[in-house]
């Protein structure tokens, strides 16, 4: 982050580059031309000669001088009263300045020091010690305006910092990034983090029927609302990748409570939806839901990248084990890790448990629906009721095909929907579904007119005592699909 810093400050302002500026007030033109001579053959310093002191604090404001000579015997000002005056201006007031007399008056002198003089000569010294002194004041000058300047440039590039990555990062751990001078090394540490993964449940098909602007609007609405959330419990957002936030708690700033924040901030996501969808709503855009998934680990994190391009980040198979947990979820849903279950404590209210066999791993692993937290966050999400599905009169067929990932299995399955609301519905089947499988269905109407070949659910709960029977979630539900769904359920409900 230093270096990132310095070439703000390098590449767009150069510091000034200071010559020294000698500044003379005195009533002779003999003593002005005398000290322009000593200085000549210098051709680092540039003279100024003002031979009339009322003008002098002017002339100052316009050279900008490192160091002034004045004399302390003038007709028309007291060179004492002139040296108050060059300590009184904003302009004047740290430059160097040295007061020629006639003769060596220790009084004088004395009170030429309390008013604020930095030196003090009798006049006309030797050109050798003139040139000295004028050096001497004006390189400590010089290097207090470079100092200066420096901090100025630096506080706007910090501002540029900030302005810049206090969109995603929290003002504290910007705080600790600028105030690192090892921040903009590349590599990394192992550390115990908690990460989380949120993704809008079946957007890329809501993406492919809408024109691109609302698309963009729909993400801005989501990601602009889920973002001062993140923010507000101290997350540091790694990426957006469309419309999925990664977010990191305990890097770059280690917390005894990332992880209880981190579910926390989850439960206020999921909270916020509401405010997504109504905004949504006003824009004449179809409403969103959205999954998250949280996990707790040990991983890499550190600057990855180059030089040219870096990033701050993650790396390890927590990481991947974060997006399977998270690719379980139905819209609504928060799914965490046994890890995160034990950072958390029982402050954690679990509304479900279930085995998985995630992609990579060895062995099953037990993850969790949370449905909110207590002691210090006090956030929950509303309690779960048990579905109650409408039967229907005449069972709907429909097709599915199984999916892997985000891609379509070859063989598709013939099924009856034999119960539904505008969620969800249950399905029998000729095979067998198992609890988390993911379903491509085409929906036909009673005459067999296919309605839609683009409807997504994943199965939540399979039935042991009934084989080939399954519920699903909706995950994606096109305008026909959701049109012919609302016309069934109305017509079963006045049956």
């Amino acid at each position: 982050m230093t270096e990132i810093k310095e070439n703000i400050i390098t590449d767009s302002v150069s510091l000034t580059h200071h010559r020294i500026t000698v500044l003379l007030v005195d009533d002779q033109a003999i003593v002005g031309e005398t000290v322009r001579r000593m200085l000549a053959t210098e051709q680092d310093i540039d003279f100024h000669f003002c031979q009339d002191p009322t003008q002098a604090i002017k002339m100052a404001n316009r050279i900008s001088p490192t160091v002034i000579l004045q004399d302390l015997v003038m007709p028309e000002l007291d060179g004492l009263t002139l040296v108050r005056y060059f300590r009184a201006s904003q302009s004047t007031r740290d430059v160097p300045l040295i007061v020629l007399s006639s003769k060596e008056e220790a009084v004088t002198k004395a009170e030429a020091f309390a008013l604020g003089a930095n030196d003090y000569m009798v006049k006309l010294p030797d050109r050798l010690e003139v040139v000295a002194r004028i050096r001497y004041h004006s390189k400590g000058y010089i290097n207090l305006l470079e100092r200066n300047e420096a901090y100025v440039q630096l506080e706007k590039a910090n501002r540029f910092i900030r302005k810049t990555f206090g969109r995603y990062l929290s003002d504290d751990i910007v705080n600790s990034i600028l105030e690192s001078p090892e921040g903009a090394a590349l590599g990394g540490e192992k550390r115990f983090v908690t990460i989380m993964m949120t993704d809008l449940r079946g957007f890329t098909s809501i993406g492919e029927r809408l024109p691109a602007e609302e698309v963009v609007g729909i993400i801005n609405i989501y990601l602009e609302t889920m973002t001062e959330i993140i923010l507000k419990y101290q997350g540091t957002i790694d990426e957006f990748i469309g419309d999925a936030i990664f977010v990191i708690f305990g890097a770059p700033i280690l917390r005894d409570n990332d992880a209880k924040r981190a579910v926390a901030c989850a439960t206020e996501m999921q909270i916020a939806m509401a405010e997504v969808n109504e905004r949504c709503r006003e824009k004449e855009y179809p409403e969103v839901e959205q999954g998250i998934g949280i996990n707790t680990g040990q991983l890499v994190v550190g600057n990855i990248g180059s030089k040219k391009r870096m990033k701050y980040g993650v790396v390890g198979r927590n990481v991947n084990l974060t997006a399977r947990i998270e690719s379980y979820s139905v819209g609504g849903q928060i799914l965490i890790s046994e890890t995160t279950m034990e950072e958390c404590g029982p402050a954690l209210r679990i509304d479900d448990q279930m085995e998985v066999m995630p992609k990579g791993v060895k062995k099953p692993i037990t993850i969790y629906e949370v449905g909110g937290i207590g002691g210090e966050f006090d956030l929950f999400l509303p309690e779960k009721k048990p579905l109650e599905l409408v039967e229907l009169v005449e069972p709907l067929t429909v097709q599915f095909v199984l999916l892997s990932g985000k891609h379509a299995g070859k063989d598709s399955h013939e099924g009856r929907m034999t119960k539904m609301v505008t969620s969800a519905v249950e399905i029998q089947a000729e095979v067998e579904a198992h609890k988390l499988d993911n379903l491509k269905i085409s929906l036909f109407d009673s005459d067999g007119k296919e309605i839609t070949a683009d409807l997504y659910a994943k199965v939540t709960e399979a039935f042991p005592g009934h084989p080939n029977t399954f519920r699903a979630h909706f995950t994606s539900v096109p305008p026909e699909g959701g049109d012919f769904i609302e016309r069934i359920l109305a017509s079963n409900r006045k049956e």
